[in-house]
């Protein structure tokens, strides 16, 4: 029996610019000094998630997640800190469960609203700023987002469509992204009701 020994389950059918994109770390702040601790939220690629020192120049101490095939490298900080991981995987095509999408946004509220302090045996940490990533950080990882931003952040986003544009726009993403799978699964969010104050 074959055992597969890579963190990483990565396609190998990326045409050449995504490619190239994917193999620099990818941090954009989409939101500064939300909730009750003043977070940044940023939205990253894979190798973002696992560059050190780009983490600690962005003060990001927690990062979400939501590639199933994808397990980013436990990481300390020049300063001590250990980087929280969490993760709730989906893969960007048909099949995933909306409750998982909605689990997922809502999992992003509670990184951006609270702070679990630590405890004397617990790692070093410090709050500090969350990334949300998937492998390139152009699907999934937007579509957990902009469902956030517009049930979270309503003074600024009226709808998902009207936060999915504003990250398209910072992000320099094409209409085609996120891939239809994902759009498919948001609406069946929308749908359901399955998030608060949520409108298309």
């Amino acid at each position: 029996m074959k055992h597969k020994t890579s963190r990483h389950g990565l396609p190998t059918d990326v045409d050449a610019a995504e490619a190239m994109e994917d193999a620099q770390p990818l941090l954009i702040p989409i939101i500064e000094n939300f909730g009750p601790h003043s977070k940044t939220l940023y939205l990253g690629n894979l190798p973002a998630a696992e560059d050190a020192h780009a983490l600690q120049r962005a003060n990001i101490t927690e990062s979400l997640n939501v590639s199933i095939n994808i397990f980013p490298q436990d990481l300390t900080l020049d300063d001590g800190t250990e980087i929280r991981r969490y993760q709730i995987g989906m893969i960007d095509g048909p099949g995933n469960s909306p409750h998982l999408l909605a689990a997922s946004v809502m999992t992003l509220q509670g990184l951006m609203h609270g702070y679990i302090e630590g405890k004397p045996h617990y790692p070093q940490h410090h709050c500090g700023n969350i990334l949300i990533h998937c492998r390139g950080g152009r699907s999934r990882s937007v579509t957990v987002l902009a469902l956030w931003m517009a049930a979270f952040c309503p003074d600024q986003f009226s709808s998902f469509k009207d936060a999915l544009d504003h990250i398209r726009t910072i992000r320099a993403l094409p209409q085609s992204y996120p891939l239809p799978g994902m759009m498919a699964l948001a609406d069946d969010v929308l749908s359901n009701g399955l998030l608060p104050n949520m409108s298309r």
